[in-house]
């Protein structure tokens, strides 16, 4: 999720689900050895339970990195060996370190022994014209002898070369049963399915067979979906939030950022990009975005922008409606 689950983003989310785990984007070793730290690694305190992801291949750099995201106060490491872009293919890392199993232990063992917080890894089932099971396994199985408890697992391959990381995301098939087979092989292990999940229904049935699913980009698009996980996965039971109520909370986040960072330190377009699906499906949720989007008005840099798109939807539907939504 490079570039898209900023700060600003995740703070959206904890409005609409106080227990889920949320991740960074990925950040690279590189960016914190040797650029501006502080600014990769600030986050609001409000996101924990918040997981730092980096992304890196060398166990001595990631190390140093872990040791930062522990000291900033994340809550867990991932090392994403799932990411197929060749910008970060050049960098060696991301999903073609799945061809390494054995650098990754090593990577995964060295952060291990730096922190003490839960060190995790997200890969893919497998890369190219590896699609037999036992890769993924294999693969699994190698992490795990290292230490690694907990394994999010991106149900497709990964393609290396010829396909975008958009194609990536839908091209190759998904391949549900390999991860629930790495749970039957692995019980001891934590096993997270990743990859096209979209409902609230699809979510009961995977599981049903692993221990958690994370959701990527619908997440993203389709945010609202997330308002339903505290009270029917971890038991939390009140009211939900409407969408007026966090549209006000975020109105007044923006208020305070713009209070701390001044008007050329904050673009509003930088915290309303996240905000656009929160009403699809709804009518007027066109118009919403329109105004969320529109750079005359971000120009302004007025947190009121954020009523005025709420209020355009009672011009197409019933707002009492969207309100208790």
């Amino acid at each position: 999720m490079l570039d898209w689950t900023d700060r600003h983003c995740r703070y959206f989310h904890r409005l609409l689900t106080r227990h889920a785990l949320l991740y960074t984007e990925m950040v690279t070793t590189g960016a914190l050895l040797h650029g501006d730290a502080a600014r990769h690694l600030h986050y609001n305190v409000e996101e924990h339970p918040v997981a730092l992801q980096l992304g890196g291949s060398e166990p001595t750099e990631l190390a140093h990195c872990a040791r930062l995201g522990e000291q900033w106060g994340y809550d867990e490491i991932n090392l994403n060996c799932g990411c197929p872009s060749e910008r970060v293919q050049k960098g060696a890392f991301g999903a073609c370190l799945m061809a390494e199993p054995k650098l990754v232990a090593d990577c995964v063992k060295a952060m291990r022994d730096a922190v003490a917080i839960d060190v995790t890894v997200k890969h893919r089932i497998g890369i190219d014209q590896q699609e037999g099971y036992d890769f993924v396994r294999d693969f699994v199985g190698t992490i795990a002898d290292a230490g690694c408890t907990t394994f999010i697992v991106h149900a497709r391959n990964a393609i290396l070369k010829g396909l975008s990381p958009k194609e990536n995301r839908e091209i190759p098939p998904l391949r549900y049963e390999f991860v629930y087979r790495l749970k039957k092989d692995f019980p001891d292990l934590e096993i997270i399915l990743n990859g096209g999940v979209k409902t609230l229904e699809q979510i009961d049935l995977h599981l049903q067979q692993v221990d958690g699913v994370m959701i990527g980009r619908e997440a993203y698009h389709n945010p609202w979906l997330m308002s339903a996980f505290d009270s029917r996965y971890y038991g939390a039971p009140g009211e939900l939030p409407t969408r007026l109520q966090v549209l006000e909370a975020m109105q007044a986040y923006i208020g305070d950022q713009l209070a701390r960072h001044g008007e050329h330190g904050l673009r509003l377009s930088g915290i309303t990009r996240h905000m656009l699906g929160l009403v699809n499906g709804l009518p007027g949720a066109r118009r919403f975005r329109q105004l969320l989007s529109d750079p005359v008005l971000l120009r302004e840099q007025d947190p009121a922008l954020l009523r005025i798109a709420f209020d355009s939807l009672s011009r197409t539907g019933p707002v009492a409606a969207v309100a208790a939504g």
